[in-house]
């Protein structure tokens, strides 16, 4: 059974990059019928921010992440780790290392001025006389000849030679274990046996090998996932997307849409686009994840966006929109109102301002719309056409174009000469959706009202 595990750090808010490496756990887990995994990785109480853990949690329950098993906070395993350190110890895989912090920068210096590799040099690794009275560390046993070779299921075959690692500290001078042993531990007694993670990971992977082969422990299958670029191929910032996963719900993104777009930074299936979260435990294979860096496009974000939007239904639409404080449940024509709203909106953001806009009286009207289609003349037209409703049946967008047909026939006009004005009267801009479309979600006494609103203006 393919078991696997996403592991962030609550120092921080769970940004895209995250999301994407637990996206690709999650659906290579319910590809295989496995288990997909959440670890909170607490152990920094300097720097844990119980803001962050509690917005990482949100973040998972918003995209529908949810892991089988019951989350594991590692503050809460100490005592776990105290008992792998002391096994390592018993055994003699691990050592007390005495070594002070002046004495570690001394030995750097001297390292560096002779041209040498800098690393601690294994004083106290076979120590048997009377140590210091400073509080020592933990170090790891690491292989001082050959070298740990793993395929990675991303990067192909990797080789490191044990001679670039020195014995490497396991647990600080007051007990606490550090990130590559407590990683290490917690993936074996998980059952953690595909780990998908970022590549700046890929350093971090012979020091956790060491310490499964330590312990005799089968290793986990790695993937190391390419980072995200900006477009200019650099490392992501808060300025490019690289943001909190729940900005993305504030900027009116849908978590479906989401998740497809961070499947498609990494991951192909031909030039298929849009696809379903079914399709994609369906068709995703982390063997198949891009090998060079995605780039993060923001405008493909909301095209994909705006085609999740295009595909819900009124009610789902109507439920999302109650996030941004927008009830459509008294709007007139609420269905047409959807549908013009829809044609030119990308997020929820959009839709709803879309929305406002057409169903609200205009509080300005646009300055240069204005100088071309704000004259006597083209009033005198609105308001003539507007009379001539009070008897026409608005039930339908067609008997209004019937009715605007018929007007425009009989002032021998032109579409343009009506519908510019008529829109920048009724919606504070000359351009929009279809005039029948937009009469209708008006109707009469709107529309009446909207023309005696603009005179009141002095516009």
């Amino acid at each position: 059974m393919i078991i696997t595990r996403f592991a962030p750090s609550p120092t921080g808010f769970l940004h895209i990059g995250g999301l994407r490496t637990a996206l690709f756990c999650y659906l290579w887990a319910k590809k295989n019928k496995g288990k997909f995994l959440l670890r909170i990785e607490d152990t920094d109480l300097a720097r844990n921010s119980e803001a962050a853990k509690d917005a990482i949690l949100k973040a998972f329950a918003w995209v529908g992440l949810k892991p089988d098993d019951e989350i594991i906070f590692q503050s809460k395993r100490s005592a776990i780790y105290k008992q792998y350190l002391q096994q390592l110890l018993d055994e003699k895989k691990a050592y007390y290392c005495y070594m002070s912090k002046d004495e570690l920068d001394a030995l750097r210096a001297k390292q560096k001025a002779n041209g040498e590799l800098q690393r601690y040099d294994g004083t106290y690794r076979d120590f048997q006389g009377e140590p210091p009275h400073n509080e020592p560390v933990i170090r790891l046993k690491v292989p001082q000849e050959g070298s740990v070779n793993f395929k990675d299921g991303v990067k192909g075959e990797l080789n490191f030679d044990w001679q670039q690692f020195d014995d490497f500290i396991i647990a600080r001078s007051d007990g606490s274990p550090t990130y590559n042993f407590v990683v290490a531990v917690d993936d074996h007694l998980m059952q953690a046996n595909c780990v998908i993670r970022g590549d700046d990971h890929v350093s971090n992977t012979p020091k956790q090998i060491a310490i499964y082969q330590a312990f005799g422990w089968d290793l986990p299958e790695f993937f190391h996932v390419p980072m995200i670029l900006n477009e200019n191929k650099q490392k992501l910032s808060k300025r490019d997307g690289a943001l909190d996963v729940m900005a993305y719900q504030e900027m009116g993104y849908l978590p479906q849409s989401l998740l497809n777009f961070l499947l498609r930074l990494g991951f192909s299936h031909g030039d298929q686009e849009i696809i379903s979260f079914d399709e994609a435990i369906k068709y995703f294979n982390p063997y198949e994840i891009n090998k060079a860096p995605s780039a993060y496009n923001l405008s493909k974000l909301a095209w994909i966006n705006g085609e999740y939007l295009k595909a819900l239904g009124e009610a789902e639409l109507t439920q999302e929109l109650l996030a941004f404080d927008l009830d459509l449940s008294t709007v007139y024509q609420k269905t047409t109102v959807l549908k013009l709203a829809l044609e030119k909106a990308q997020t929820l953001l959009q839709l709803k301002n879309n929305i406002l806009e057409l169903t609200e009286v205009p509080q300005d009207y646009n300055a240069k719309d204005m100088k071309k289609f704000g004259t006597s003349d083209s009033i005198k037209i609105v308001q003539d056409f507007i009379s001539s409703l009070s008897e026409v049946d608005f039930s339908t967008s067609e008997h209004l174009q019937a009715r605007i047909d018929y007007f425009l026939q009989g002032q021998k006009l032109k579409m343009p000469a009506l519908g510019k004005p008529l829109r920048l009267l009724m919606f504070g801009k000359s351009s929009g959706a279809n005039l029948a479309d937009l009469l209708l979600i008006l109707g009469p006494e709107a529309a009446k009202a909207r023309l005696e609103h603009f005179k009141k203006c002095n516009c």
